[in-house]
């Protein structure tokens, strides 16, 4: 039988002595199933890849894990070398904005009374909580103050461009702008106008519309593309840790193509397939599309990003301890 192509490793009863990270993916291993085999192939197809020296790294990631603590753990994540290129959605501008202008977030319920939440002033993501004078007049004051600023230097200006800047001016340890604005790791968001920080940009300008010599700011929506298009043809390899799925998944995968497909890939998601979505496709769909190579190295996890990460990267960060990223903005 251990030449059947229908089985792999043999499956070990666990014992109770599991105390560290690293005890805990081996018990994964022997597990045999059901995620969590996946999660420790996922620790080795991550481990491969950023021992890559030639690879450059996408992560990507939805805006609903940095309403969590997990905002945090993914600042430490790009500040120590783990990203060369992040690609997220308008909503992590939003909630990393809020949260490093003060901005409280609280744990609270699926099964709420919405309508009486909403009579309060709170916004509900999933069972977090913020309240709305915490959110969008946090990150249209912060967003303004900004291109005040900004628009002295220059009219024009690329999404990454305006991120790094405004990274500068946070002074948060658990920011991703911030954390991506010291590490050199270009940010981008394909759909940046999808959320506060993109509306405070068209307010921002129309207030400079009445005002006697105000300066708007122009945003070059095709610099960014151009950016990614000059990384993904100069890379001699492409890997990619994708946490959910929608426009931040797709755009890694969309410029993926380009250069014949990831060579490693992992995903994260609780979305299924079986809707044909792009959120739930697995990897190897993406090889019909030329978007994953069919010799990528690769793991699918179907489970909750909140349990996964506080495993996966405490994980890689131990066995790596930092990264010397691919340069891909000089």
């Amino acid at each position: 039988m251990s030449n059947s192509p229908f089985i792999s490793s043999e499956v070990y009863d666990l014992d109770v002595g599991i105390n560290t990270i690293d005890d805990l993916i081996e018990a994964y291993k022997r597990i045999g199933g059901f995620q969590g085999r996946y999660i420790a192939e996922a620790a080795d197809v991550l481990l491969s890849m950023y021992n890559d020296p030639n690879t450059t790294v996408f992560l990507s990631f939805t805006a609903n894990l940095i309403s969590t603590g997990l905002r945090g753990l993914l600042a430490r994540f790009i500040e120590r070398g783990f990203a060369d290129v992040i690609i997220t959605t308008a909503g992590t501008l939003d909630h990393d904005i809020a949260k490093s202008m003060g901005g409280k977030y609280y744990q609270s319920y699926f099964d709420v009374d919405d309508i009486e939440m909403s009579k309060a002033g709170i916004h509900r993501i999933g069972n977090v909580a913020v309240r709305k004078e915490h959110y969008g007049p946090l990150i249209e004051k912060f967003v303004h103050s900004s291109l005040e600023e900004l628009s002295k230097i220059k009219e024009e200006w690329g999404v990454r461009e305006l991120l790094w800047e405004m990274g500068r001016r946070i002074d948060d340890d658990y920011s991703i702008l911030r954390a991506a604005s010291r590490a050199g790791v270009p940010i981008y968001v394909p759909g940046f106008v999808d959320g506060a920080f993109g509306t405070a940009i068209l307010t921002y300008n129309e207030m400079q519309r009445t005002r006697t010599g105000g300066r708007q700011v122009r945003v070059d929506v095709l610099k960014d593309e151009h950016e990614l298009m000059d990384i993904v043809y100069s890379s001699k390899s492409l890997g990619a840790l994708i946490i959910g799925g929608g426009i931040s998944k797709h755009h890694v995968i969309w410029w993926s193509q380009f250069a014949g497909g990831l060579d490693y890939v992992v995903y994260i998601t609780m979305a299924v397939e079986w809707d044909g979505s792009l959120s739930g496709a697995r990897p190897k769909e993406a090889i019909t599309w030329g978007k994953v190579k069919p010799t990528a190295r690769q793991a699918f996890i179907l489970e909750d990003a909140t349990v996964v990460l506080p495993i996966l990267i405490p994980y890689v960060v131990k066995k790596l301890g930092f990264r010397r990223g691919v340069r891909v903005i000089t």
